[in-house]
């Protein structure tokens, strides 16, 4: 069993508005299939099929105030109310304190420690490497999550040999100054079948996409609607690669922002889960916010053994 999660920043379930909302109007016809022909909607609801789970996912979990990306994605990725614990939402970049949840435990490491394989399967360019090394710049807590399980994150020379993806899926933003002038190119749908590729290496991987979060903050609806048709292309890919017998991809976010073009704030709005394949049915029940998701893939991968770390994790969160 494998699992892959392609995680989009910022993106969340909002009302079928064409003025602001790139989901009511983009042609996205293989992710509307992944919710049973509707379109990724505040008023779509759970739907299940044959192929998908698809779910609206609780970012607040609770806690008052509008969701961000350092604590939700930490909740996402140690299957604990991180808000919760620390009584606030805290972004973009992870806390102290968050950072520590992390470096105690997380679903990289737990991959890891069980003697699999485990890896973020975007490059960055080496202006983002120079920039963690000197300290100029912060880990993201997915970033931060691999990085403490020992994963080496991935750089332009791993792009060049075919062994990652660019964050946009086909290279065309790829940075121009980094003393490279061919860099590969691919079709939105190649790439999907390229991301399964690399997937398909290891127990679990993460391809983290966060153009959709700059764009819900400062961008336009015609850029919002380009960038979800061409990952309609690249799911289209997937798909097309993905054997679901060996496994389960999902699909989330850690909070609402590129469904309202026009205000740059996150929303409150539900987030989407889409869980693709074996172990989809891990999700169908008593499921409500970001931190189900990792508890519910170390089932999958892991189960019975998840068992017992999953009670000790609550009653820690309880003490």
């Amino acid at each position: 069993m494998r699992a892959l999660m392609i995680f989009l920043d910022g993106i969340g379930l909002g009302p079928n508005d064409p003025e602001t909302n790139p989901f009511a109007v983009a042609n996205t016809p293989t992710l509307n299939s992944l919710a049973n022909g509707y379109r990724w909607l505040a008023n779509t609801g759970r739907q299940v099929s044959e192929r998908a789970v698809f779910l609206p996912a609780d970012p607040c979990m609770g806690v008052p105030g509008r969701p961000q990306s350092g604590t939700g994605q930490a909740s996402i990725f140690t299957g604990r109310n991180v808000p919760q614990l620390l009584g606030k939402h805290y972004g973009p970049k992870p806390d102290s304190a968050t950072r520590a949840l992390l470096a105690r435990d997380n679903l990289f490491k737990q991959v890891v420690s069980r003697g699999e394989s485990a890896a973020l399967l975007e490059a960055y360019p080496a202006s983002w490497h120079r920039a963690i090394d000197s300290g100029r710049r912060l880990r993201s807590s997915y970033q931060l999550a691999a990085h403490v399980a020992g994963i080496r994150i991935l750089n332009q020379e791993d792009l060049l040999r075919g062994d990652a993806l660019p964050v946009d899926w086909t290279g065309e933003h790829w940075p121009r100054n980094q003393g490279r002038e061919t860099l590969p190119r691919r079709h939105p749908h190649d790439a999907g079948v390229h991301l399964v590729r690399l997937a398909q290496r290891h127990t679990f991987s993460l391809f983290a996409h966060w153009p959709s979060d700059v764009i819900g903050h400062r961008g336009t609806l015609d850029e919002a609607i380009a960038l979800l048709e061409r990952f309609d292309e690249v799911m289209a890919g997937v798909l097309q690669a993905w054997e679901y017998s060996e496994g389960m991809i999902i699909i989330c976010s850690d909070h609402g922002n590129m469904e309202h073009i026009g205000d740059r704030r996150h929303t409150l709005n539900d987030v989407p889960v889409v869980v693709i394949g074996k172990g989809r049915e891990c999700f169908d029940e008593d499921f409500h916010s970001l931190a189900d998701i990792a508890p519910r893939i170390q089932d999958v991968l892991f189960a019975p053994a998840t068992t017992q770390r999953r009670a000790s994790a609550k009653e820690a969160d309880r003490r």
